[in-house]
Parts: structure tokens; sequence; C-alpha cells
């Protein structure tokens, strides 16, 4: 969570770095650039809301809320603040809808037609640990819970937790089916 403009300055750095983009460019190209426009807005938006600290913060904070909301219907894409830690990397622009309850922890690399969602009960939301890759298509859904270092195959429907490091889990329901995890992990 970025709770100062140190946590900001790392957010937004580990985010670009994951989306693989050089270090020497310094700001989103005018055209094109659409997800890291949407990440560093994201970043924004939540250093705002967790840090705001005068009337003008506070007018910021409404600025880029309303910027989110443009570039998340633009891009097809309902992420709310506080759920992502650094290093977030969406692969593409689609579908990726997230419960606002949801964490996940450092470098999640996420794919279009992703679902993270609740289950029944509000507070049935899952928590997934570092370093997961999300398959095109998965359905994460529950109050779960996803170890460190999990490659989540496309269109799995994971519905109950997987607390064993380094595997990978497919099918629905989701099982584990190998040994090896993430392979792009950090």
């Amino acid at each position: 969570m970025i709770t100062n403009k140190e946590d900001l300055k790392r957010y937004l750095q580990i985010d670009k770095a994951t989306l693989g983009i050089p270090q020497n460019r310094k700001r989103p190209k005018f055209y094109g650039d659409e997800i890291w426009k949407f990440l560093i807005i994201l970043r924004l938006h939540e250093y705002f809301n967790n840090c705001y600290k005068s009337k003008f913060d506070r007018l910021l904070l409404s600025f880029f809320s309303k910027l989110h909301h443009y570039y998340g219907l633009k891009l097809g894409f309902e992420i709310p603040i506080n759920v992502f830690e650094e290093g977030l990397k969406i692969n593409h622009c689609g579908p990726i809808i997230v419960n606002e309850k949801a964490k996940v922890g450092r470098y999640c690399d996420i794919h279009v037609g992703v679902n993270i969602g609740q289950n029944i009960q509000p507070d049935e939301v899952p928590i997934l640990g570092d370093n997961i890759w999300i398959g095109p298509g998965a359905k994460i859904f529950g109050k779960i819970r996803i170890a460190d270092e999990i490659a989540i195959g496309a269109n799995s429907v994971v519905n109950k937790s997987f607390l064993e490091s380094n595997i990978t889990i497919a099918g629905i329901p989701a099982k584990k089916i190998k040994e090896v995890g993430n392979p792009y992990k950090r």
C-alpha cells in the first residue's frame, strides 16, 4: 500500500520495469502506452486516497479518481485502488475485474479475461501471494489463499486455497498439475 511519496516513486518505477519499459523513458507516449498510463493513474489515485492532507490534495484525489474510472472504462479494467502491490503487469487491454477487498502481492502478471471476485458473502475474497502468474480467462473467487510463486492456467476456476508454493494449477475446478510455478518470477 502506498503511504508516502517514496512508496509512490518505488511503485511507479517497479511497475514501469515490470512492463518492460526502458528506464531512460521518462513518460508514456502521447499515443500508445495506455496500460502504462493506467498504472500511473492507478498509483496516483492510491497515493492521494491514502495520503491526502490539504484541500488541494482532495482536489487531486477527485481528479485522479475520475481519470482512473475513465481509463478503466476505455481499457476494460475494473481494478480498484489498494489491491495490488508493486510490480503489477497487465499484458493486454480487455476485461479484467477485481473485487475491491481482494489482496494481491508483489509482481502479479495478469492477462485478459481474469476475474478475482467474492463468493456469496461480501468478505469472502481471495488473498494472493507474490509472483503470481494468472493466465487468460482465469476466475479466482471465494475466501481462499494462494501461496507465492504460483502459475494459474488459462480458463481455470480457482475456488479453493493452494498453500504450496512454486506450483502450477489449472482446470475446472483448479488442481495442482505441475511442481513448477511462475516461470517469470522475479
